[in-house]
């Protein structure tokens, strides 16, 4: 079924043409056609005519944008401190901004923390279960990233039983135990986590304490971790990581992506060793980070980011892919590898990200008429039209 903004419509024809500047691997291609059946480009070339059945000749047409790392959908989950809305609410809240943004595939990037609470345990087995039930009804095709907190040893056969029944399909290594537990005595800082914790201060200081305590253990349970998804076929990526060593240690256990680098060096250590560096959007779109970290258009400049995720802000990825061409950074073209070809290549997801004939036919007409403000008029996800902000684009034989 056909979700629009009036409501839904029926299953569209499985054979059509689509008209447009199509994106396609060897540049934008202005006043051409891509043919699809079965949920996948059969063709793409010739000219427009009149046996087009979809006309979107004054919009581009682009890649589905892939999200390797977004958790917006925590607001969703809580849009205030302790008040929560069901899981399956939130997972088809969140599936209709994915598609209204033109993200087609998205990781949602679940933190499973020794934090009670939003990023606990039991929210997090809630969440993963409610995903596995609706993944088939969801428009975008939905998958889990594990953000795996590496103090958090107690669900570690837990997390090894999920690698091995294909419920995670990104693993990553997040360790924020040190930075919490150096806040743990300034109280103006840990309104944050007693307020998704749901715990009093003094509570939770005592919380950190004891998990701190496990250190000595944390390398090994990491190292066993990343061995079981290398055996699932797993791909894993590394949060926060801080120097060249710790990225070269991580690459050794067969971890290829580098997430959100804390600086330039590391990030070069990953892309020499042939990785992935992972950097926010909203970096992008912002002119920098909220947290006063690197920049990542800088970054993108330098050839040292190579994915842009949605990070906290899902319309992020389109807009900053338009705001990097508009500031010269790169061309459009380029830019966009970073929010499709890049990510589906670091996730094994070689069905898609670009579009050629034999690929999944996931992607987006966009509204580029104001370079400033682009939007997303239709998404289609294997094929079949899951988003239509209006009228263009529409079947129109």
């Amino acid at each position: 079924m056909l979700v629009t903004e009036r409501g839904y419509e029926g299953d569209m024809p499985s054979s059509r043409l689509i008209a447009g500047r199509i994106l396609t691997p060897s540049g934008l291609a202005a006043d051409t056609v891509m043919e699809i059946e079965g949920g996948r480009i059969t063709g793409l070339g010739g000219r427009v005519g009149s046996a087009t059945a979809w006309n979107a000749s004054d919009l581009l047409v682009l890649p589905g944008i892939i999200d390797l790392h977004g958790d917006a959908f925590e607001r969703q989950l809580m849009p205030r401190p302790g008040v929560h809305f069901d899981a399956r609410l939130a997972l088809f809240d969140t599936d209709r901004q994915l598609v209204a943004n033109g993200i087609t595939t998205a990781f949602h990037a679940v933190t499973y923390s020794w934090e009670p609470g939003l990023r606990g345990k039991e929210q997090g087995r809630v969440f993963i279960a409610a995903l596995e039930a609706l993944r088939p009804a969801l428009a975008c095709d939905t998958r889990l990233h594990l953000r795996w907190e590496t103090y958090n040893l107690d669900v570690e056969e837990e997390v090894t039983a999920w690698l091995a029944a294909g419920t995670i399909g990104l693993l990553a290594f997040n360790d924020h135990t040190p930075e919490i537990l150096k806040q743990a005595s300034r109280s103006d800082a840990m309104s944050k986590y007693t307020e998704r914790s749901g715990l009093a201060a003094e509570d939770f200081r005592a919380l950190v304490l004891r998990v701190a305590a496990r250190e000595a253990a944390v390398p090994a349970a990491i190292e066993r971790l990343a061995a079981a998804a290398l055996k699932a076929a797993v791909p894993m990526a590394a949060h926060d990581e801080e120097t060249p060593e710790e990225r070269r240690w991580f690459h050794r256990l067969g971890c290829r992506i580098s997430e959100f680098p804390k600086n330039e060096p590391t990030a070069r250590a990953a892309m020499a060793e042939g990785g992935a560096v992972i950097m926010g959007a909203p970096n992008v779109v912002r002119g920098g980070s909220h947290l006063s970290a690197i920049c990542a258009s800088q970054m993108v400049a330098h050839g040292i980011c190579s994915i842009l995720s949605s990070d906290y802000y899902y319309p992020a990825q389109l807009h900053a892919a338009f705001r990097l061409a508009r500031d010269g950074v790169c061309k459009l073209e380029e830019a966009w590898r970073l929010i499709a070809e890049n990510p589906a290549r670091a996730a094994g997801l070689d069905d898609r990200g670009v579009l050629a004939p034999g690929k999944r036919a996931d992607f987006i007409l966009v509204d580029d008429s104001r370079p400033d403000l682009p939007h997303v008029v239709a998404s289609f996800v294997a094929g079949k039209p899951v988003f239509f902000a209006d009228d263009r684009g529409r079947l129109t034989a």
